[in-house]
């Protein structure tokens, strides 16, 4: 006897088939005996009845055919799942992960809606919603959101009708330090073998004060010393000197510059600077940080420098460099937390 491939017919037969093979079976033949009459196989025969028992007649109707095709989100589903990732952090929401990855965002839909998504399905998802893999940026617990607020609304938009009022420039300045075994960038090696980059075993640093502003200037000053009230006050006449108008300096609240000296200073030269503090632990406010990032990934010019001279003549070389190019230093105002200070 040669048995059919049930596979081989349609839906609707098949559930058809498996129902009389089963009806056959409680009629009180024998499985054999109805595998001969309906030309299947006996194994078959066994399985449906086995489902039959366990199911009822609804395990035996005809099930979709093919690929299960994709778990699909509903719009309503896909809108609050693109608003946490917008608006939290996968901590904020228990869930145990520290960044939105492809596996956070699985878990969290899972514990949402009761969607199991594969990690390919929740790429194609994210790429969909506008979404790709960056790295983060750093921002410190300490930071108050209410004082940045009250300084992006309030404070600085009165620090700049006042310096209109004055016709005064206003500078963002900062302060960095550059280490001889500071390393960026990527280097080609083979797999599964580290390039080795050669440095000085003597390391070795020095800083940098600077300050820029929203059309195009740029002062800086390159230090071997550390950084304190005497070194601040050198780059602050500096500044007077060289600018033909009243400067108001935007920095930060490094305890160097709320010194009792630095005060003092500041209170007899009322008419030619004026010192304004950012808000406490918010360096992405203030474009001066762009440049300090740009010095230290690029001053170096590809080589490494071995000495402390050659560090400090590489620095004031490349800022020499960009100080001639106005249009490079409007740029670090280009960046969305910083844009707010480029219009004067």
């Amino acid at each position: 006897m040669k048995t059919q491939d049930a596979r081989s017919l349609s839906p609707s037969a098949q559930e058809a088939l498996r129902k009389r093979a089963v009806q056959a079976v409680l009629d009180g033949h024998t499985r054999i005996q109805v595998a001969q009459m309906l030309h299947v196989s006996r194994f078959a025969v066994i399985k449906w009845v086995k489902a039959y028992r366990r199911g009822g007649l609804r395990s035996l109707k005809s099930q979709r055919r093919g690929h299960p095709g994709h778990i699909r989100l509903e719009p309503w589903q896909a809108a609050l799942t693109v608003r946490l990732i917008r608006d939290k952090l996968p901590d904020q929401l228990k869930l145990p992960f520290v960044l939105w990855t492809r596996g956070a965002v699985a878990q969290l839909i899972a514990d949402r809606f009761g969607l199991k998504l594969s990690l390919v399905t929740v790429g194609r998802y994210l790429q969909r919603w506008g979404f790709t893999p960056q790295k983060p940026a750093r921002r410190a617990y300490e930071q108050n959101p209410e004082n940045l607020r009250r300084w992006l609304v309030e404070e600085y938009p009165a620090i700049r009708h006042q310096a209109t009022q004055e016709q005064a420039a206003i500078y963002w300045g900062d302060e960095m330090g550059v280490r001889s075994d500071h390393q960026t960038g990527r280097s080609y090696g083979l797999k599964g073998r580290t390039p080795v980059v050669p440095f000085p075993g003597k390391r070795f640093s020095c800083n940098v004060v600077s300050a820029i502003s929203g059309r195009g200037s740029l002062r800086f000053m390159v230090v071997k010393e550390r950084f304190t009230a005497k070194v601040f006050l050198i780059f602050l006449k500096r500044m007077v000197k060289s600018s033909p108008q009243k400067v108001y300096l935007i920095v930060d609240q490094h305890p160097v510059h709320r010194s009792q000296k630095v005060k003092q200073w500041l209170s007899d030269h009322k008419d030619a600077m004026r010192l304004c503090f950012l808000p406490s632990y918010s360096p992405e406010v203030n474009p001066d940080e762009y440049l300090n990032n740009d010095v230290k990934s690029n001053a170096g010019g590809g080589c490494r420098a071995k000495s402390l001279i050659e560090m400090a003549a590489n620095l004031r070389d490349y800022l020499r460099d960009t100080q001639r190019m106005p249009y490079l230093v409007k740029r670090y105002f280009m960046a969305p937390s910083v844009r707010y200070a480029a219009d004067f």
